[in-house]
């Protein structure tokens, strides 16, 4: 179903090193070339590493999903189903800034109870 493949190509600086790099990427789409502008494609392209990032790096650093242990049996989807609870409770808490939250709730965990109860 691919109709449209999209190069991007970015510059940038490693903040940490002052190194300039250089990257190209490539994607398919399924868009027909004649729906869709650049600006279509640069808002997509954008919109998916905003999931990338809000989701998939907090899972892999905040909470160190790669570093788990677990690796048998039911484990590993009964602890990413946790983590899942966790981080959508912290950003219904009001947080923008996992680690944030998880150091507030670290502190005192009654807090996470009080801001969930039912009752």
């Amino acid at each position: 179903g691919a109709r449209l493949m999209v190069r991007m190509e970015r510059t940038f600086t490693n903040k940490a090193t002052a190194q300039v790099m250089h990257d190209i990427d490539y994607a398919l789409c399924s868009l027909d070339v004649d729906a869709v502008s650049a600006a279509d494609l640069m808002w997509l392209w954008r919109r998916h590493w905003h999931i990338e990032n809000r989701l998939h790096y907090v899972r892999d650093v905040t909470v160190a999903e790669d570093a788990s242990p677990m690796r048998a049996g039911r484990a590993p989807q009964v602890m990413a189903a946790l983590r899942n609870v966790a981080l959508t409770a912290a950003r219904l808490a009001g947080f923008s800034n996992i680690a944030e939250a998880l150091r507030f709730f670290a502190q005192k965990p009654f807090r996470a109870f009080a801001r969930f109860a039912l009752f």
